[in-house]
């Protein structure tokens, strides 16, 4: 039996503080990208929520724009940058229409969003991160695996789910399994990290 859909009015979460994935602090596995040399140039974080990844970015130097097609979380993201002195903009935007944001990134990452989409959904996104990504882009795609368990939340996505919605715009360079933090994951649900080019 496939997963239900995911709730789509993230507004009533973000306005009711109740939103499972908004953690207070940015993800580890954004963390470790960043350690690990694989966040450059300028970066796009879509589905940034209210934008402790594209704040932490920024205070380590990076050129950050957070997206979200929440304007309650855009709301709360720039009042965080208020109030830690950081000049990162942050703009209500429909990930399936990116190219109205008419620039370009060397990186993006999704942390949290591909997994909301269904399958109808996964392609017409891909696409539309092609239109923020020059040729040689990186997207870094963290997003709950089909090895956790069935249950409410967001879609349980397969490699081969990743793999068909990016296929043949994106060259898939590498997938792990990875842990996505939230407020009801004692040790974070499973994950996939994927790591694609845009060609």
């Amino acid at each position: 039996m496939p997963d239900p859909a995911p709730p789509r009015d993230f507004d009533a979460w973000y306005r009711e503080g109740g939103a499972p994935w908004d953690i207070g602090a940015p993800q580890p596995e954004i963390v470790r990208l960043l350690e690990d040399g694989d966040l450059v140039g300028d970066v796009i974080d879509v589905g940034c929520g209210t934008g402790e990844n594209a704040l932490f970015l920024a205070a380590r130097g990076l050129r950050v724009l957070g997206v979200d097609g929440s304007a309650t979380a855009i709301d709360l993201a720039r009042g965080k940058a208020l109030a830690r002195g950081l000049a990162v903009p942050f703009l209500v935007a429909d990930a399936l229409d990116l190219a109205r944001i008419r620039r370009r990134f060397e990186t993006a990452v999704d942390c949290g969003l591909f997994h909301v989409f269904g399958p109808e959904q996964r392609r017409a996104y891909a696409q539309s991160l092609c239109e923020v990504l020059s040729p040689g882009s990186t997207v870094h795609v963290l997003c709950f695996s089909d090895e956790e368990p069935p249950g409410p939340g967001p879609y349980r996505i397969s490699e081969s789910d990743l793999r068909d919605a990016f296929r043949s715009i994106f060259a898939l360079m590498r997938i792990r399994p990875a842990r996505f933090q939230s407020k009801t994951h004692e040790v974070g649900a499973r994950a996939w990290l994927a790591t694609l080019t845009r060609m």
